[in-house]
């Protein structure tokens, strides 16, 4: 059945309800497709098989049983992006305001179980007005029933969300147990209680955006990795993303035909400014290692001051997570600590290597900090690393200070290899403030304080300013020209892939949430 021809019949269906075509009319006023636009954009063309089409809901109160629609607000089946075996769901907002009744829900969770058997992503396109309150607890127990699917499917197969119109209550938690969100800008939310309940119980007065909103959750909160302009741009990028992931946890990730050729990066060697308070962009760094163009930044927009993403490294996909000493100096705290714990564990989830870029001065210090929870969120990322067991580089730009320099994937918390740039600085602490301690009586008795401060300062940076101590130790596997980088990745990563390592026997491990 060609594609006029289905959207026709949901044309059918849903002016039956009385106004449906000025509904879909409506929707793409705001720029918005229908249910069924979204999948011809996200498939390859002529892959999509639907499954469930002539499904309908079983309530007969408040007269329900008066409005019977195939397929009752959600389309759901298989097809091929790029060529690769997905399933996907579509919540069709023209019929019942897309909300989920206890049929809609049973379509959704054949939808997952059949992906868990075959071992292939998900990807649900969110757009629906919530539980649909005519069936009362059924409704909610399709919601439960997705939920314990989310849970079963995590780590097992790629999930994600895409939210391209209303997402409230209960339907939110299971967005946020997928591997990623994407929201569309203008035309997507997503809260627990709306406007109207929060200005009731609370006094504030919000508008919805502002509450939920794409921009909202970009920023504030990190509920959403990825947003989009509109709908076909959100699709695009779901695209991308899943062209640097496996199908599934027993798979290792794509690689695209790369020839070698002259690896040396120029532009790396003058990157670090001489000062040491001087900030950079850590992504011109990544961009001078990494496949020209590949790299793919998720939650781009929140906790800043640490960098996460795909690339390609000689055509094959790598995880990537580094400070940005122009966000808070690079230093960790809260979110930054969550935002990489979360996608580090993503990447040992299936099977991408990781690469780190270090130039870290310490956690974050402060009041704020300390009250919301630094100890418990940065000790977040310190288990995810640790339980990391795919391939780990890091590279360790300039700064990597006290248990921060432990925390960004360091050898003792099983690295498999370090390299350092000479302007690393691998110490316990920052000259300044290690002399002030160290020397403090000598700098008291001293006839000239400040004087002597610099001098002790100085002698300090020479011994451990540098990254050849931990060197010595073992601790740092080469000193490297930073232009050689790229080329010393290729093949400690090419050297590295066949990499096994097992986790003791346990249930699983209690990860500090």
């Amino acid at each position: 059945m060609d594609k006029k021809l289905k959207l026709l019949q949901q044309k059918t269906a849903a002016a039956k309800l009385g106004g449906g075509e000025k509904r879909i009319e409506a929707e793409h006023r705001k720029g918005k497709l229908t249910a069924r636009e979204r999948l011809h954009f996200l498939l390859d063309e002529g892959s999509f098989e639907e499954i469930g089409m002539l499904v309908t809901h079983r309530c007969d109160d408040f007269g329900m049983q008066k409005q019977i629609v195939p397929g009752d607000g959600v389309v759901t089946g298989y097809g091929a992006i790029n060529g690769r075996l997905v399933y996907v769901f579509a919540q069709d907002f023209t019929v019942f305001g897309g909300s989920l009744s206890e049929t809609h829900a049973e379509k959704i969770c054949n939808i997952m179980d059949l992906a868990m058997k075959n071992g292939a992503p998900v990807i649900g396109l969110n757009d629906s007005g919530g539980a649909r309150i005519q069936e009362g607890v059924s409704s909610l127990g399709g919601y439960a029933d997705i939920f314990f699917r989310n849970v079963r499917a995590s780590g097992v197969i790629p999930q994600i969300s895409a939210i391209m119109g209303p997402c409230a209550g209960g339907a939110v938690y299971s967005p946020a147990m997928t591997d990623f969100t994407l929201m569309v800008e203008h035309t997507s939310y997503m809260f627990v209680t709306g406007p109207n309940v929060v200005k009731t119980v609370t006094n504030e007065e919000v508008t919805a955006e502002e509450l939920g909103g794409a921009h909202t959750h970009a920023t504030k909160s990190g509920v959403t990795h990825l947003t989009a302009a509109n709908d076909v741009d959100g699709i695009e990028k779901i695209k991308r993303l899943l062209s640097y992931i496996p199908q599934n946890c027993e798979e290792k990730t794509p690689r695209l035909p790369f020839e070698l050729g002259g690896e040396l990066r120029e532009q790396l060697t003058g990157i670090i400014p001489e000062n040491a308070n001087q900030p950079y962009d850590m992504r011109e760094v990544i961009g001078g290692v990494v496949d020209e163009g590949s790299f793919f930044e998720i939650h781009a927009e929140w906790a800043e001051n640490i960098v996460v993403g795909f690339a390609r490294l000689a055509g094959s996909s790598i995880g990537i997570v580094g400070n940005q000493p122009i966000s808070l100096a690079g230093c960790l705290d809260v979110n930054s600590s969550r935002k990489g714990a979360r996608f580090v564990r993503f990447c040992d989830c299936f099977n991408i290597p990781l690469l780190v870029l270090v130039d870290v001065p310490g956690f974050l210090p402060g009041t704020d900090q300390e009250w919301n929870g630094i100890i418990a969120n940065g000790s977040k990322l310190l288990y995810a690393f640790s339980e990391a067991t795919v391939p780990r580089i890091s590279v360790i730009t300039r700064k990597a200070y006290g248990g921060a320099y432990d925390v960004m994937n360091s050898k003792h918390i099983g690295a498999d290899m370090n390299f350092a740039w000479p302007s690393a600085e691998i110490a316990v602490m920052g000259a300044k403030g290690a002399s002030e301690i160290i020397f403090k009586k000598e700098i008291e008795a001293a006839e000239d304080p400040a004087a002597l401060l610099a001098k002790k300062e100085r002698e300090y940076k020479e011994t451990f300013a540098n990254p050849y101590r931990a060197a010595q130790r073992g601790f740092i596997d080469e000193v490297i020209d930073p232009k050689d980088t790229r080329r010393k990745l290729i093949k400690a990563f090419a050297m590295l892939e066949n990499k096994v390592e097992k986790l003791p026997k346990k249930k699983h491990g209690n990860v500090p949430l």
